[in-house]
């Protein structure tokens, strides 16, 4: 039973290992969250078994655990990089499978149609002109090449409450729209989707959108960008800890070896 009761420690101290090295890889990963592993004792008992007779036969990881503080800010300079300072989440869409994406990167470019996009082509999903939660729903559209003058596109900047405006030759601007921000009742339920890239589950709960500068959402910091929140001393510090968790449990497997090893040689 000793074999068995260290092999699932050995096991969950792979699994600990696995995350500690995901979140050092992306410890320069933009908009990166880190994660954390949860374990469960296992007891081998029924209703009818003593309290002072149950016995322990190991442990399992209860959850993988996403930790969604504000990484650190970066000072880029670029007019469409953003960074969100509460807990809001940009919306982006996939334009070709459709899939309705969630992310804190907000290192955002406009491509040759007009529309703003992440690095992946998944577009920014902002509120049109006039409409704002709940009248609206957040969707995308082209930021015109020219004015009604004709004057040519010149740049676009996004202010701390989320209002795009686009610049043209001839001095003037317009709003293009607002930037909207989701927030979810339980962030930690969401589904990790790689690139940085959340979905909505029924853990997480459907998102509800605002403006920023409003409510937990925060506000937006253009010229900005939100680095990985993995701090490396204390992934280091994690990565000896596991280590010796899984030095420990591999111990406890030889011992266990050559226990039995020892009762054989006694019954030849």
């Amino acid at each position: 039973m000793s074999f068995y009761t260290s092999l699932s420690g050995l096991k969950n101290a792979q699994t600990d290992l696995n995350v500690i090295a995901h979140n050092i890889a992306n410890s320069e990963t933009t908009g990166f969250k880190k994660s954390r592993v949860e374990f469960a004792d296992i007891v081998a008992g029924t209703a009818y078994t003593s309290p002072k007779m149950i016995q322990g036969i190991g442990s399992t990881v209860e959850a993988i655990d996403q930790n969604f503080t504000i990484g650190p800010i970066e000072q880029t300079g670029s007019a469409l990089d953003l960074a969100i300072t509460g807990d809001g989440f940009f919306q982006t869409k996939n334009v070709v499978s459709g899939d309705t994406l969630y992310t804190r990167n907000g290192s955002f470019s406009i491509d040759e149609n007009g529309f703003i996009n992440d690095g992946a082509g998944n577009r920014l999903q902002f509120f049109a002109p006039g409409t704002t939660p709940p009248a609206g729903a957040p969707g995308e559209s082209a930021i015109p090449a020219t004015n009604a003058a004709g004057a040519a596109f010149a740049g676009v900047t996004v202010e701390t409450d989320g209002t795009i405006r686009a610049s043209y030759a001839d001095g003037t601007n317009t709003v293009v729209g607002t930037v909207a921000l989701a927030s979810f009742t339980s962030p930690t339920g969401l589904k990790q989707v790689g690139s940085s890239n959340w979905q909505a589950t029924g853990l997480s709960g459907t998102p509800t959108f605002g403006q920023p500068d409003s409510g937990v959402y925060g506000g937006l910091l253009s010229g900005a960008l939100e680095r990985s929140n993995v701090d490396i001393a204390e992934e280091l510090v994690n990565l000896i800890t596991a280590q010796r968790y899984f030095q420990a449990n591999a111990k406890a497997i030889d011992t266990a070896t050559q226990i039995s090893q020892t009762v054989i040689n006694l019954r030849t």
